[in-house]
């Protein structure tokens, strides 16, 4: 949850550095407020970077991508690129070297199989996928893209409890782009700063074309989980992700704005700190 709160937070500093507004953040901010996770308010006025026009372009174009990727490889120079956008938000960005993708493939898909038996996850699933004309969030089945022959790619089966939304079974790209992205440490604020490293390595991602896909069941289980941390540098394993050249894919719905933004009495009802509000 918290690693997806900062990816909406790196989403929003962009946004305020595309309209010329210096975005100041402050993680964690009281002791006080526990499920206050950052404070956003606007800074001075900034000229607009190359950059910060082109990440906050891909905002509203980049979605996670299910289906088959082409064999072309990503350039080396490519990856750098990824792995920048990664360390400036102070996360570690590592593509796997064959050897280690195979292994970090071989753990996902021991995941997906244990996730299919266990309960509580087959709840959250039938949830999430639900097909609701009027739902504005989940899965919606056209997202949830064909099945890996062989599964060669082990992606989630958000087809599993909808038996007549099955995917089709397909043919993935035999060599796939795995990355593994690290934080040091393991605390509230280090899910917070992965969040902000993965949105802008998303968007740096779909900047130069990449389509990306998350594949992140095994962080979901501590003892698979485990198998990623470097005990040594203490860095560990926050999201794994899929990079490539593939078709277009099918968004998936987002709540109106209105749906979670406080505002009039219920915002004054959370003030914050002069300095921290918004104008």
């Amino acid at each position: 949850m918290l690693i997806s709160v900062g990816a909406a937070l790196l989403n929003l500093r962009v946004a305020m550095l595309a309209d010329r507004r210096t975005a100041m953040l402050r993680v964690m901010p009281g002791a006080g407020e526990p499920d206050l996770v950052a404070r956003v308010w606007p800074g001075p006025v900034t000229s607009v970077s190359e950059t910060a026009h082109l990440l906050a372009q891909a905002i509203p174009r980049r979605h996670t991508n299910r289906r088959p990727f082409d064999a072309t490889a990503v350039p080396a120079e490519v990856l750098a690129d990824l792995c920048a956008a990664a360390a400036v938000e102070g996360a570690r960005l590592v593509v796997a070297e064959p050897a280690m993708r195979d292994a970090v493939l071989g753990v996902v898909r021991t995941a997906e199989h244990m996730r299919r038996h266990d309960r509580d996850y087959l709840s959250e699933l039938g949830e999430w996928t639900a097909d609701r004309v009027d739902r504005r969030d989940g899965v919606p089945p056209e997202a949830f893209g064909p099945w890996s022959a062989l599964e060669v790619i082990p992606l989630r089966d958000f087809g599993l409890l909808q038996p007549v939304r099955r995917r089709a079974a397909v043919e993935f790209e035999a060599e796939p782009t795995i990355a593994l992205l690290y934080t040091t440490g393991d605390e509230a604020e280090q899910w917070v700063r992965a969040g902000q490293a993965l949105e802008r390595t998303l968007l740096t991602a779909t900047v130069r074309g990449l389509a990306s896909t998350l594949m992140t069941q095994p962080l979901e289980l501590p003892r698979l989980r485990e198998l990623f941390t470097i005990s040594a540098e203490n860095q560990v394993a926050q999201v794994i992700l899929r990079f490539g050249y593939g078709p277009p894919s099918a968004p998936s719905p987002r709540r109106p704005l209105e749906s979670f933004l406080l505002a009039g009495e219920a915002a004054k009802a959370h003030p914050g700190r002069p300095e921290d509000r918004p104008s």
